[in-house]
């Protein structure tokens, strides 16, 4: 009986130590529990909500770009394309490989995608594929819940609907680079989000592009999306109106059928450009697509080179259409008069040199218009002698030679014009007198662009105002029209005696039947076209050679032809046009550059006879 009455208060003890510890337990778990449930139920709760929302970028649809006419040069159109979320992703190769099944990735895609997945954080989607199919898209939705971290994003790509017609003018949009991701825009972190690589997608990137908008979204545990919470619209990029005629461009394009030439039409008083072709060209289009290997090694290996922008970049010896530079600074320094005539028997003497004129018997006497009518190279000779060259080269820079047009595209090209003392500084040497005499035909040192060439006979026509190029007519912002014409052009001071006489010089190159673009006349009553033939020589003509007889174009490699070029404006009687046409290695001026002046000089004022741009700010 004791020993049962010990044994129990042993079992009582051992319950009281049990159920004390039972009750410290719980009394822990329920102060754990009501720690985290109501102390720290905000915290939690702003916790969960950071695993089920998620918050995206939206990228803003990317500005229109529309020629004169409202024309859409550049749109937007949809794109569907399937990304991967890095940080839902089980096993990245295992879903490349079930993507692959779906729609076909190449090793270039795969190596890409692990590539900009190693850079960018493991939130941010990365584009496996885009330019998606119905098709493509369905087969994907299908398998959907087999492919965790995969996603269909319906984005925006860009279209050009004048394709190569105006590639160099407009240019391209194309994925962010690693140094460009590096800058501090959101962005640029957006899958497969492009910005302009050339010409006024470059140019106007920032304009075009807009800001982001942000998606507030409700996911599940796989990722997938469940509803929108939130959305904040941002800010679409701005349109921007150029002063292009877009079928004036096509038009120009088609007729330099695939030479390697450029053609500038321009505004001789606003400076507005209605036509920038550089030919051959590219399609922009190209490059949304993806370009293969074997079609961007055609590209940069073509020996054409359709993705420099002659107009803009090239420079070419100006040859005879620098005639003008030199005629106007003889004449304003008094250093001839127009009447005063000098005798051309084929070539002049300077010490043990000659310097031969294009016509092989001479001129005879010419006087300044005649110089210009028959592009005398033995005028210009002793115009330049008497000239000097550092009066010769303040005269160019006047016209625009040798810097910058501050036209509003990438890249471009400022061209050269010599002097005694960039010899001194850039080659070594005193500057010799035979060096100022080829300079005065165009060619030695002298470079110049297309486009440098349709801003000289711009400011010798408009009564010498400085006159500056631009592509953009206006910019449209919040709704308002920005007017980017120049209004009130500084006077470069020129005597207009003088540059009547160039005029005079001009129209009888092209009106006067003994002119050197007689042939290539403008026939229409009212439109009759002006002008100056220039042949830019490639090669060195050697002494046997000369007494042989100069080989023809037509019987060398092409790369050593002539480049032919024209210079001219539009009417004669009350210039509104201007143009500059340069083909390369085309050979003479007169029969190859003057006839594509002239049709495109004549399409370009029927063009203006009957259309009259859109008002930008009353759409």
């Amino acid at each position: 009986m004791q020993s049962d009455l010990g044994q129990s208060k042993t079992f009582s003890r051992r319950t009281i130590l049990l159920g004390g510890g039972q009750f410290i337990l719980f009394s822990a778990l329920a102060g754990r529990m009501y720690y985290l449930q109501v102390l720290e139920s905000d915290r939690y709760a702003m916790l969960a909500d950071e695993n089920r929302i998620s918050l995206r970028l939206l990228p803003p649809p990317r500005g229109r770009i529309l020629d004169r006419y409202g024309v859409p040069l550049a749109v937007n159109q949809l794109n569907y394309r399937a990304v991967i979320v890095p940080e839902q992703v089980r096993d990245l190769e295992s879903t490349l490989d079930a993507l692959n099944g779906l729609i076909p990735l190449s090793e270039r895609d795969r190596r890409r995608v692990r590539r900009e997945i190693g850079r960018k954080r493991r939130f941010l989607p990365v584009t496996v594929r885009d330019n998606l199919s119905w098709e493509d898209v369905s087969r994907i939705e299908v398998n959907a819940p087999d492919l965790p971290g995969v996603a269909i994003d319906v984005g925006q790509s860009r279209s050009y609907p004048f394709g190569g017609d105006a590639g160099h003018v407009v240019g391209y949009v194309a994925p962010v680079s690693p140094e460009e991701q590096g800058r501090k825009d959101p962005l640029l972190e957006l899958p497969d989000f492009r910005i302009g690589k050339s010409g006024v997608e470059k140019n106007y990137d920032l304009d075009l592009r807009g800001s982001a908008g942000t998606s507030q979204i409700e996911v599940n545990a796989l990722g997938r999306v469940i509803r929108e919470l939130e959305r904040e619209e941002g800010q679409p990029g701005h349109e921007i109106v150029l002063s292009i005629d877009a079928e004036l461009q096509r038009y120009v394009t088609s007729r330099l059928k695939g030479e390697s030439a450029s053609v500038v039409v321009m505004d001789a008083y606003s400076g507005e450009i209605l036509a920038l072709v550089s030919s051959p060209g590219f399609d922009p289009n190209a490059f949304n697509k993806g370009l293969s290997e074997s079609d961007w090694q055609e590209l940069i290996t073509n020996v054409k080179s359709p993705l420099t922008n002659k107009a803009h970049s090239g420079q070419y010896a100006p040859g005879s259409t620098f005639k003008m530079v030199v005629a106007l600074a003889a004449l304003e320094d008094g250093i001839v008069t127009p009447e005063q005539r000098f005798f051309c028997p084929g070539y002049v003497e300077l010490g043990d040199s000659k310097f031969h004129c294009w016509k092989k018997d001479g001129h005879g006497y010419v006087d300044m218009v005649g110089g210009l009518e028959h592009s005398c190279d033995v005028y210009f000779y002793e115009l330049s002698r008497r000239t000097g060259i550092d009066r010769i080269a303040e005269m160019a820079q006047r016209l625009g030679f040798g810097a910058s047009s501050g036209i509003d595209l990438p890249n471009g090209r400022d061209g050269l014009v010599p002097s005694r003392a960039w010899k001194e500084a850039v080659i070594g040497g005193s500057w010799q007198q035979g060096e100022t005499l080829l300079t005065g035909i165009g060619q030695g040192y002298v470079l110049a662009t297309p486009l440098q060439l349709a801003v000289m006979i711009a400011r010798l026509v408009n009564g010498g105002r400085e006159v500056k190029p631009h592509l953009t007519l206006d910019s449209i912002s919040d709704g308002q029209s920005k007017d980017r014409l120049t209004t009130d052009l500084p006077d470069l001071g020129f005597s207009p005696e003088a540059l009547s006489i160039l005029k005079q010089g001009m129209d009888a190159v092209s009106n006067s039947p003994r002119g050197t673009a007689y042939r290539s006349r403008i026939h229409s009553k009212g439109m009759e076209m002006g002008g100056k033939t220039g042949t830019a020589q490639v090669r060195r003509i050697s002494k046997s050679e000369r007494l042989q007889g100069v080989r023809k174009n037509e019987e060398i490699p092409w790369k050593e032809r002539d480049h032919a070029l024209f210079v001219g404006y539009a009417p004669v009687d009350d210039p509104r046009f201007v143009i500059s046409v340069v083909v390369e290695h085309g050979g003479s001026g007169s029969k190859i550059a003057a006839p594509i002046a002239r049709d495109v000089m004549t399409m370009t004022q029927r063009r203006a006879q009957k259309i009259t741009p859109v008002s930008i700010a009353g759409k």
